[in-house]
């Protein structure tokens, strides 16, 4: 059988990084046959066209024509793809949505804190200003902000979630999509309030930790997290559609994941059997990523834009299994001899 390089490389990585690999039947996947594969074959399509190695090419050609029925989408699942568990399971899933915020495009008593373009000096995967640096002013009087907000946890979560939509005084709505990061590795609030001894991990939510930061321990607390995150602002997807994920294409509620590269390549279907008081068993697509989105089995549901989302996706700490969907030949190749 012919083995893609991408295939093998990947292979390579999953040795080095002792994670663990075993191929499924569909029949293994619980809740399979229930799904709306016709909902996941939409958000396929999606980003399909951007998969650009030999063994996905032909598949993108067959899902344009394909899920004309339930059967027929299901159908298209079953016969190119085998299920992969990458990892020990169980899962982390956890949440994320579009927020929308009420901002001005300039600073007033009201909305005095910024979000900022990317500055034109940073490069991919430089070592930049940190969170503390930026929030003290570093950036100030050099016309990067975008927005200004009211609130300065809203700042931080806006760039925890990645976009958002701004409500101008004005009606107008501005939406913003990521643009960059400043370089330095994610760290957690949560786990920061755990470790200080004011919270256990099962009080943990995002939530919790806005109302924490809010009326307790002061924003500063967010700046242990180094990490800072840089906009632009998205005219070109139509107000119906999802933000812009880490694919470059708009995502879909309940139907995208953020995952980790490392182990899960971008485009590729995801199947989620999330536990908890709200279960998912659902077939989704790995198109986007996030800073705190590490390791095989682990990714960030996206829920959806606005308030309620917000709520449903602020909560979500549940494990569970993560399966991938891979081409048949990706699939064996992730087996090494002996593995």
């Amino acid at each position: 059988m012919r083995r893609a390089l991408a295939a093998a490389i990947l292979a390579v990585i999953m040795t080095a990084q002792h994670a663990h690999a075993e191929i499924l039947r569909f029949a293994d996947l619980d809740g399979w046959a229930e799904d709306d594969h016709r909902a996941a074959l939409a958000s396929f399509r999606e980003t399909c066209d951007l998969l650009k190695d030999e063994d996905w090419l032909p598949l993108c050609k067959l899902a344009a024509d394909a899920g004309n029925t339930p059967a027929g989408a299901r159908q298209f699942f079953e016969l190119f793809f085998r299920p992969v568990v990458i990892g020990e399971p169980p899962a982390l899933f956890t949440g994320y949505y579009e927020p929308e915020l009420d901002g001005s495009p300039v600073r007033t008593p009201r909305f005095a804190w910024p979000i900022y373009r990317r500055p034109p000096e940073l490069r991919d995967g430089q070592v930049f200003h940190s969170r503390a640096e930026i929030e003290r002013g570093i950036l100030r009087g050099r016309g990067l902000e975008l927005a200004w907000l009211d609130d300065p946890v809203d700042v931080y979560f806006l760039q925890v979630q990645g976009s958002g939509r701004i409500r101008m005084p004005d009606g107008r709505v501005m939406r913003v999509g990521y643009a960059g990061r400043n370089g330095h590795e994610y760290r957690s609030v949560g786990q920061e309030m755990v470790r200080r001894g004011t919270h256990n991990m099962d009080q943990v939510s995002a939530q919790e930790i806005a109302s924490y930061v809010r009326n307790q321990a002061g924003s500063d607390l967010l700046n242990i997290n180094p990490s800072y995150v840089f906009f632009r602002r998205v005219d070109e997807v139509p107000a119906e559609k999802g933000p812009i994920g880490a694919m470059g294409r708009s995502i879909t509620a309940f139907r995208s994941v953020a995952i980790d590269p490392a182990y899960t390549p971008l485009g590729a279907p995801v199947w989620v059997e999330k536990a908890g008081t709200d279960p998912i068993r659902s077939l989704m697509v790995a198109q986007d990523t996030g800073g705190a989105i590490k390791g095989p089995q682990r990714a960030d549901i996206f829920y959806g834009t606005g308030r309620a989302a917000g709520d449903a996706a602020g909560v979500v700490k549940d494990g569970g299994r993560m399966v991938l969907l891979l081409p048949i030949d990706w699939a064996y190749a992730m087996i090494p001899d002996g593995m």
